[in-house]
């Protein structure tokens, strides 16, 4: 039975990427509206903070498309509309359904699609939702609670960030009571989980690109 329970949870992400019916053709993407004095971990005094550490050496198409929607302020006040417990949780698609996306798609950076990624989707690891089509990737992504997938989505998907702060606000993603969603998982909160505010920070010591993510008060005291 758990290896059935582990296929079930395998197929609901092709199912839920297949869902992504995503518009746009590959426009020019550009990062010139970064902050030059981007604010760092510090500027905010709610404890739902999220860092993300970007790699563009390994996906710089992603980032580079991920960092634009975030100066854009694409991200702000959407929501993680899809948690699997002990899988990932997705978000990032202002239908709130796993419907949406942004107006660009951008390639799909992953094996694959001819595209050397060497990201695995291991714990805190940050990937790019998709349809079939490979090209499809908008806005949506999702964060991977474990590594007992990665043969499944290792050169499938964009792998394209990691978590390097505040995994523990993820983790408490799954304290959300959910109900069932279209597909059948009982994966969509009832109290919606919502980044209120992201924005780029600080780059690392590395010279890496941070976002930082600030999350609503989602656990019903």
């Amino acid at each position: 039975m758990s290896h059935f329970r582990n296929f079930k949870k395998i197929m609901a992400v092709a199912a839920a990427t297949t869902m992504l019916m995503l518009t746009g053709c590959g426009k020019s993407i550009s990062t010139s509206d970064v902050n030059d004095t981007p604010p760092t971990t510090n500027s905010n005094q709610s404890g739902n903070i999220i860092v993300l550490t970007l790699h563009p050496d390994a996906a710089p198409i992603t980032c580079e498309n991920f960092e634009k929607l975030v100066n854009e302020g694409f991200y702000n006040g959407l929501t993680f509309h899809r948690v699997v417990d002990e899988f990932m949780a997705q978000g990032g698609d202002p239908k709130g359904d796993g419907t949406g996306g942004s107006s660009d798609t951008i390639k799909g950076e992953f094996a694959a699609n001819g595209v050397n990624n060497p990201l695995s989707h291991q714990r805190g690891v940050v990937s790019m939702a998709r349809s079939m089509d490979y090209d499809s990737a908008s806005s949506q992504f999702f964060i991977c609670y474990t590594g007992n997938y990665a043969s499944s989505l290792d050169g499938q998907y964009a792998a394209f960030a990691n978590v390097t702060e505040g995994m523990e606000v993820v983790d408490d993603f799954m304290k959300v009571e959910r109900d069932l969603n279209s597909m059948g998982e009982m994966a969509s909160p009832k109290t919606p989980i919502k980044m209120e505010k992201v924005e780029m920070i600080a780059p690392d010591e590395n010279g890496a690109p941070r976002v930082m993510i600030t999350m609503n008060d989602f656990i019903q005291k």
